[in-house]
């Protein structure tokens, strides 16, 4: 379910009233602990935070000429969903966060490559959420682009 926006507010007013603490709380929590050099957006119908083409003029492959992609939180249509394209890429950070997430969640990881599904707002965990969003710096994240992705 692709909530179409022109803003973070925008799609933020838009994602079902029951979800938007929890939504708000999420994006604060990655926005407020990412490091420097990340800048939020909207794209492929998500709140995302990126590489600007200024830092990374190469952009992203799939998409030439648009910014770099990093992570991304959505309200889809039975849960809220954090996508982490570094998970994705480094199978280090990939088992530190499964190793972590029982520790911070009664709940069964519901994951797939980049993907983690909170059904139940109540259930994120936010403190590794945080962690999780300090893990790679913008530098870091390039490096691990161009090695697994970039030919």
């Amino acid at each position: 379910m692709q909530i179409p926006a022109i803003s973070i507010e925008d799609y933020i007013s838009k994602i079902p009233e029951e979800r938007q603490e929890a939504f708000k709380k999420l994006f604060d929590t990655v926005n407020d602990n990412l490091p420097e050099g990340f800048t939020g957006n909207v794209s492929y119908g998500m709140v995302g935070w990126g590489v600007p083409l200024k830092t990374y003029p190469a952009g992203y492959h799939c998409t030439p000429g648009s910014p770099l992609p990093f992570m991304s939180i959505a309200s889809q249509k039975n849960f809220i969903a954090l996508y982490h394209m570094g998970m994705y890429a480094s199978p280090e950070l990939l088992e530190w966060f499964v190793a972590e997430y029982p520790k911070h969640s009664k709940r069964k990881l519901d994951m797939g490559k980049s993907c983690v599904r909170f059904k139940k707002a109540d259930d994120i965990p936010f403190d590794l959420i945080a962690e999780l969003s300090k893990k790679m710096t913008v530098q870091e994240w390039i490096t691990t682009y161009e090695s697994n992705f970039k030919k």
